[in-house]
């Protein structure tokens, strides 16, 4: 899947944790963000990962584990 900066993204497997996106990263509990969340594509990083802002953080996640969601004017 090609992304591009700003696309709106949601994680469509499950992860065993999330590296935080910090310059000294750190490893969180997959539970901060939940499937159904909806995060915001703010970096595209080299080996397929992907920069992505959700409520509770920047997380670092792979681009295979992504789904692109389109939001509706009303969303």
């Amino acid at each position: 899947m090609d992304l591009t900066l700003g696309d709106s993204v949601s994680i469509s497997a499950p992860l065993p944790y999330l590296k935080t996106a910090d310059s000294m990263p750190m490893l969180r509990p997959p539970d901060l963000v939940s499937s159904e969340e909806v995060g915001l594509v703010v970096a595209i990083k080299p080996m397929g990962v992907a920069e992505v802002r959700f409520r509770r953080g920047v997380y670092l996640i792979p681009i295979d584990r992504l789904a692109r969601v389109e939001l509706n004017d009303n969303d």
